[in-house]
């Protein structure tokens, strides 16, 4: 098989299977953005640091609590906390699923 066809069979094959891959990531990337817009001011969202707020649990812990998966709905219907400062939340299901993405993305 000249040289040529070879590559382009090569890539035929790879790129469909790096596309959910690259997908995923964009997800992960848009949460990660979703972090840092609304929670970086309090939480750790980070793999690593302190939260500016020391009772704000870092992201990278939340899967310690709770299973980070069973957010979906309060983050859509709203996040209410027991303490005055943290302001209530309500994120479409696409921004909800694109947060939770990267708070597993932060599990060891």
């Amino acid at each position: 098989m000249p040289l040529p066809l070879r590559i382009l069979v090569g890539a035929a094959v790879f790129v469909p299977l790096a596309w959910p891959a690259a997908v995923f990531d964009l997800h992960i990337r848009q949460g990660e953005a979703i972090a840092r817009r609304h929670c970086a001011r309090c939480h750790a969202v980070t793999r690593s640091g302190s939260s500016p707020l020391r009772e704000a649990p870092p992201f990278r812990d939340l899967h310690r609590r709770y299973p980070v998966e069973d957010l979906a709905e309060a983050l859509t219907e709203g996040i209410r906390t027991g303490h005055p400062s943290m302001p209530e939340f309500r994120f479409d299901p696409d921004q909800a699923q694109d947060l939770i993405r990267y708070l597993q993305s932060l599990e060891p």
